[in-house]
């Protein structure tokens, strides 16, 4: 079961991530959006959103360059694994509460408010959910990476993920022996680029493709049932 979800399910969620993103884009595309509240309860949305969104953008490079930079890279800077390893704590900490206490303010306001909760799909409310839910592991795992400050704990996550990145067989096997509370975080990361498509979270890919791809131009669609004729 280990190496199915930690060798095998990685791949299927990343491809179900590029392939599902891709297929929604070009058959669904004015799906491609997040359905706006922004006129009820204002106050809450604004500062919700920016400690979220800020905390998440965080936590996204953070992980992304701790685990994907080459371990090499870092002792050629001269950074010690320890020295990573409370980095990833301290801004790692801050971020993950940061976006937690967003992400709630937002929850709250979506779960309480009836008019806003009735315009909330099941797939809104649900994602922001497993997102609250990632955010608690995430920072629950800082309790055991103080543990951990020589930094070699830090060195399995980064084995794992740029194995499975390039392919090499038994990636799942440089973490089989870190805490459940690891594990749990990566499977729920895992599944929410699974259902990545099929949520209003695809949003943050149209934000850097849609207003480059088409500058200056506003699509716009016509209440009408038939084109209009030179006489209209």
């Amino acid at each position: 079961m280990h190496n199915f979800l930690f060798g095998i399910y990685p791949y299927i969620a990343l491809s179900v991530l590029l392939v599902g993103s891709i297929a929604r884009y070009e058959r669904d595309p004015f799906t491609w959006k997040t359905s706006s509240s922004q006129l009820l309860r204002r106050k809450q949305l604004v500062i919700g959103s920016i400690l979220f969104h800020l905390g998440v953008l965080v936590i996204f490079v953070g992980h992304l360059v701790g685990l994907l930079t080459p371990i090499q890279i870092f002792d050629a800077l001269g950074i010690s694994h320890g020295a990573k390893q409370t980095l990833a704590v301290v801004a790692g900490g801050i971020a993950g509460v940061s976006a937690l206490i967003g992400g709630g303010m937002l929850f709250h306001r979506r779960w309480t408010d009836p008019r806003i909760r009735k315009t909330s799909s099941f797939a809104d409310i649900a994602i922001l959910a497993m997102l609250l839910v990632q955010l608690v592991l995430g920072v629950g795992t800082i309790f055991v990476s103080l543990q951990h400050l020589d930094g070699h704990e830090m060195t399995k996550f980064m084995a794992w993920a740029q194995g499975i990145f390039t392919f090499r067989s038994g990636a799942a096997d440089h973490i089989a022996d870190v805490a459940l509370v690891f594990k749990l975080h990566l499977f729920l990361g895992l599944t929410i680029l699974l259902v990545f498509p099929f949520t209003r979270l695809v949003h943050m890919l149209s934000v850097p493709v849609r207003y480059f791809v088409r500058p200056g131009y506003q699509i716009v669609r016509s209440r009408r049932s038939a084109p209009r004729t030179p006489a209209e």
